[in-house]
């Protein structure tokens, strides 16, 4: 059979497991498998097998992602989501939507602790949901702005996505974690205009409170000095060159640990919980990533990729245009994936698409361009309808909010991060500016 074509018919095929709820690792390996066996030979199949367990899962790089799913699952059980959200709050909760502000703030915080979307959403909604409804917020509001700040928790770094996206384009992760500071920061403060519009024009679904007092406001920030220490030393010693990631994130374990026993807050019990969810979560992300591998290396196979990139560069295609059409694909495709699947989907196809076309950029500015506008898109398919993941988390926390009232507060932070989109399109160097002063 044709390579190409082939490669044609394991799309469709994969597409077609998706849709009909197939575990997506195992559609993938499976899919992967078959076609690798059809281009090569079922020994070139075997004698890959035996050689990619060891070369992927003892990748020291790879020790990064449990290590930060551990550090989350701690920080998760430790008190730090009350913590944040109550600072925040003293801040800034006194304005009109103040409270929803106050929870994308504490997201934002949280976020860069857990490097997860879902621990995100979940942990900072059972906080602030009851708050916000305690004080007549709207049901959208209240599980809107929640469920975009959650969100936060796959680009404020770390990033359990970009650390995937970094292994599979081969970029620096120190890299990428600067180059996502400008654009996280971005979202934070689009979400909180959205909020300001939003109570603006419905002044009833986010009413104000009384402001805390200078005593509650200092009180409140020396209940969360540690939080902020933790990210400044693991951010901080990476960036700096005192630690690698993986080392860092071993530190982060570290003191989220230390923050919690010290805090009388994290018992045997949830150390051994989180233990438990932390392998659980880094085995199901190890099956997606090697059936994704299997399904990738069939598809290098196949030379379609290639193919691809050659095509776009005969048919004299607009670099703008092919990077327009990813960008509309990934949109419609998140209505119905996860973040970290399409990431090792889409990421080995396009990426070399992508480079081999003429922005004006350096190489390395045009891949990390390209990985943080992937994650920006990647996350609005969080909070789409219809299984936005981040929707249904929401949902599953507040059984008695009507799943259209959390759509429909989802659509004004959905255009919030379209905005984003467009921005980052037309300014390429708010992805890489940090990363250009660093060097």
């Amino acid at each position: 059979m044709d390579p190409t074509l082939l490669s044609v018919i394991m799309v469709v095929v994969l597409l077609g497991a998706i849709l009909l709820r197939a575990p997506i690792g195992l559609a993938m390996g499976l899919v992967g498998a078959a076609g690798y066996a059809m281009l090569s030979s079922t020994a070139g199949l075997q004698a890959y097998i035996a050689s990619a367990w060891p070369d992927r899962f003892l990748s020291y790089e790879l020790a990064i992602v449990p290590l930060f799913i551990l550090m989350g699952n701690l920080a998760t059980r430790t008190g730090i989501s009350a913590a944040l959200f109550s600072a925040s709050n003293a801040w800034i909760g006194h304005f009109r939507g103040g409270l929803a502000m106050a929870s994308v703030a504490g997201c934002a915080m949280f976020g860069a602790i857990s490097g997860s979307s879902i621990a995100t959403a979940s942990t900072m909604a059972r906080v602030a949901l009851p708050e916000m409804r305690k004080h007549k917020y709207s049901d959208a509001l209240a599980s809107g702005c929640l469920a975009a700040g959650g969100t936060l928790g796959i680009l404020i770094p770390p990033s359990i996505v970009l650390i995937i996206y970094a292994l599979l384009t081969e970029q620096n992760i120190v890299k990428l974690f600067l180059a996502a500071t400008l654009p996280g920061l971005l979202a934070i403060v689009g979400f909180m205009i959205t909020i300001a519009i939003y109570v603006r024009i419905f002044p009833e679904e986010g009413p104000s409170q009384q402001p805390a007092s200078l005593k509650t406001r200092l009180k409140s920030l020396g209940q969360v000095w540690h939080i902020i220490g933790i990210f400044v030393v693991v951010l901080g010693g990476i960036y700096g060159g005192f630690f690698t990631p993986a080392e860092g994130a071993s530190v982060g374990v570290i003191l989220t640990a230390l923050a919690g026993l010290l805090a009388r807050e994290l018992s045997l019990e949830a150390v051994i919980t989180s233990l438990i969810d932390t392998a659980a979560a880094s085995a199901m992300i190890f099956v997606i990533i090697f059936g994704a591998d299997l399904f990738n290396v069939a598809m290098a196979l196949s030379r379609m990729p290639t193919a691809l990139a050659d095509w776009f560069i005969a048919a004299d295609v607009a670099p703008m245009v092919v990077l327009l059409c990813i960008v509309v694909f990934y949109l419609v495709m998140g209505c119905v994936m996860d973040s970290l699947s399409m990431i090792l989907l889409t990421v080995p196809v396009f990426f070399p698409t992508v480079m081999s076309l003429d922005f004006g950029l350096m190489p390395e500015q045009q891949a990390i361009w390209f990985g943080i506008l992937t994650l920006v898109v990647v996350e609005v398919g969080m909070i789409t309808p219809p299984v936005g993941m981040n929707l249904f988390i929401i949902s599953a926390i507040a059984k008695d909010i009507p799943t259209r009232a959390i759509f429909r507060g989802t659509i004004p932070f959905i255009f919030s991060e379209l905005t984003r989109i467009v921005l980052l399109i037309s300014f390429p160097w708010l992805s890489y500016w940090l990363v250009s002063v660093w060097n």
